[in-house]
């Protein structure tokens, strides 16, 4: 071979070269749909894309706001977003409703161990115990996690029959108040500090958290949609690992955290959100049973229980299968994933 050829040669092994390396440097794009607005908790995944978490490990990722965790399941089931933020009874209800789907999300990761919905009343209704619940008029929307899990608190608590008034979410806490029903259904972190905005004293709302009354239902998980499952299985390592890396630092630190979500949504109230953030880490992320299992992990017994009582109360089509609803092998190594504070 020639000089000129060599040189060539060289020239044209330094462009692949160059390119491959462009190549490998293309982050991954990973669209993710939150199951609600851009509240407190969102600062859990606004955190680590505004500190460059993600994009240092490869991805670029956007994360926009839901409006339920039923919308959230279905935009990742049709490709629309590849990872999500969603209650696991709702991706349980998902696919015993729909067994033939091609396209069925998976939950990857436990973010809250424990249901963070309750029951909440004001304290002059009388109602202090579930028991008190009986012959009351209920109110939630319907598509509301407490709501649609009631009859398995109702069970656990031998709680008889109640009425239930069925409205917009903005309207839930304002008819508690205003009297038009007796007790509402709601994730604690959500309602008890819409109710404060609406003039209640939290001195005057009893809240009967289901965790509390006997029923252990797991929250919200990070799902993936089957195609990235597939195809891309160390984006959804790479994304767990920086997530829990933003999560670790959010637990720490939450009133620094709601910087985030106050930029990308400047009408928030940084107190009041900073204190539905601490609510959610005490309640549901950094709980008894959260610190006991280990973040972001689940337990196969406690899985199981909740895919048969979400079958039955529910009223599914098919019987909830745990091991098809949830993959835990992309967690971290547990020693990353040992990110809660001990109280």
């Amino acid at each position: 071979m020639n000089k000129r050829s060599l040189l060539q040669a060289a020239a044209a092994l330094a462009c692949a070269g160059a390119f491959s390396l462009a190549h490998a440097q293309t982050p991954t794009p990973i669209k993710f749909q939150l199951d609600w607005r851009f509240e407190g908790p969102a600062a859990f995944f606004l955190q680590p894309v505004a500190k460059g978490y993600f994009k240092d490990a490869g991805l670029n990722v956007t994360v926009d706001a839901g409006n339920g965790s039923g919308g959230a399941v279905q935009r990742v089931a049709s490709g629309t977003y590849d990872m999500g933020f969603a209650d696991l009874a709702a991706v349980m209800e998902f696919h015993a409703n729909n067994p033939d789907a091609q396209n069925k999300p998976v939950a990857v990761m436990m973010v809250y161990n424990n249901t963070p919905a309750s029951v909440m009343a004001l304290k002059k209704s009388g109602i202090t115990k579930p028991s008190d619940l009986a012959g009351k008029k209920l109110g939630a929307p319907v598509f509301d996690a407490g709501r649609r899990a009631f009859p398995i608190f109702a069970k656990a608590n031998s709680v008889g029959n109640v009425q239930w008034t069925a409205m917009d979410p903005p309207l839930r806490e304002t008819m508690l108040v205003r009297g038009d029903v007796d007790a509402i259904t709601g994730f604690t972190f959500t309602s008890l500090l819409n109710l404060e905005a609406r003039g209640a004293k939290a001195s005057d709302v009893v809240v009967l958290p289901y965790a509390d009354y006997g029923v252990k239902l797991y929250g919200n998980v990070i799902i993936a949609s089957p195609k990235l499952v597939k195809e891309n299985p160390q984006a959804i390592k790479a994304f767990l690992k920086a997530f829990t890396k933003g999560a670790k630092e959010v637990i720490a630190n939450p009133g620094a955290a709601i910087a985030y979500v106050k930029e990308r949504d400047g009408i928030v109230n940084t107190a009041l959100e900073t204190r539905r953030l601490q609510l959610a880490i005490d309640t549901v992320v950094n709980s008894p049973d959260a610190r006991a299992e280990g973040f972001g992990q689940a337990v196969p017994g406690r899985l199981s229980l909740m895919a048969s009582q979400v079958s039955d109360a529910f009223a599914t089509k098919s019987r909830v299968k745990a091991d098809e609803v949830w993959n835990g092998s992309f967690l971290p190594p547990a020693a990353e994933l040992n990110i809660l504070p001990r109280k």
